[in-house]
């Protein structure tokens, strides 16, 4: 079986190196600038609670070189999805199978969604329908990446803390040989990835935790640890939970796997994790704002159901997020100037 992890950042390193430990599988991985020089020259180094894990994986930043793949795991932040489409359709064959993003609204999820909202293309989660039209839902599934991962330094990744569960599944709810494939060999690699008939159910699960603990750690900038030891932060982080909970709802998700108390408690496993939005800013990266307010903006437009906490805790991010934007543009190094 052919896996391609497409993007080995914290999440991706770590699931390709994981991956990388089963008999029989060949994992690769697409990276860029010092993270693919660690890759090729020192391999994958993950070091867990319960020990380290090194890999050998072939890297490369030319997906095109890599061949058709049974398995493209795209592992990418949401803004960088669309920009890398060209490089993902290169890795597809006929039978191939994708699993683009999730930690916004994916641009399948309205296709043969039970209810009204069946069928929708909605432009500001998929600008000009881009990903819709070059990778369809035929070849579509769900998988949430559900641990706390870190890059400490290239090549190496920490994960914190216990929690790691990777839910996958189809999108029609189906146990299709290819999930079930799929979901064996992640298992193998101790991934905990159990097929689960409601995919999307679990994606707005980790979105929740997402856009609430992420804009909050990112303006106050606490770990998970801190926030919670806060009873005033968890007042904000359990009414965000509920607009949220509320507008999920609206799309015909009645049961959310886990009620805010336990998604609450499973954060906590994550001990002094950074979230990723805050590891952003603090390593001068692009901040994931917009796919977060987009996916609840677009909801919001369907259902006009109101969300006052999020707003407001988006309201400050958005100037948050300007600021570490200018601050970027501030740090670039001035072009030498050549005197003739």
């Amino acid at each position: 079986m052919k896996i391609c992890v497409f993007g080995a950042g914290a999440v991706g390193g770590f699931v390709a190196a994981k991956l990388a430990q089963v008999p029989g599988l060949q994992v690769s991985v697409v990276a860029r600038g010092a993270q693919l020089d660690a890759i090729r020259n020192r391999g994958l180094r993950v070091v867990t609670p319960n020990g380290t894990v090194e890999a050998r994986v072939r890297a490369t930043d030319r997906p095109a070189d890599l061949g058709h793949q049974d398995y493209v795991l795209v592992t990418l932040k949401q803004h960088q999805f669309t920009a890398a489409l060209d490089g993902i359709e290169s890795l597809l064959g006929r039978d191939s199978v994708v699993l683009p993003p999730t930690t916004s609204i994916p641009y399948w999820y309205f296709d043969n969604l039970p209810g009204p909202f069946n069928g929708r293309r909605i432009d500001r989660l998929d600008p000009g329908a881009a990903q819709w039209r070059r990778l369809g839902s035929e070849r579509v599934l769900g998988c949430v990446y559900w641990v706390a991962t870190e890059v400490r330094a290239p090549g190496v990744v920490h994960h914190d803390g216990r929690q790691l569960d990777f839910p996958i599944g189809e999108p029609d709810g189906s146990s299709s040989p290819r999930v079930e494939r799929l979901a064996a060999a992640m298992c193998e690699a101790d991934l905990n990835a159990h097929v689960v008939p409601d995919i999307r159910a679990w994606i707005w699960a980790k979105m929740i935790s997402s856009l609430t603990w992420n804009p909050i750690a990112t303006l106050t900038l606490a770990n998970i640890a801190e926030m919670n030891a806060d009873p005033a932060i968890m007042k904000i982080v359990r009414r965000a939970m509920a607009e949220a909970d509320g507008l999920a709802a609206q799309l015909g998700i009645a049961d959310i796997p886990f009620s805010i108390e336990e998604r609450i408690a499973s954060t906590k496993l994550g001990g002094k994790h950074k979230m990723s939005m805050l590891q952003d800013l603090e390593r001068g990266r692009p901040l994931e704002v917009e796919a977060l307010i987009n996916s609840i903006e677009a909801i919001k437009e369907l259902t006009d159901f109101p969300t006052p906490t999020i707003d407001d805790l988006y309201a400050l991010l958005r100037l948050r997020a300007k600021r570490h934007d200018a601050d970027m543009q501030m740090s670039q190094p001035l072009p030498k100037v050549v005197v003739a």
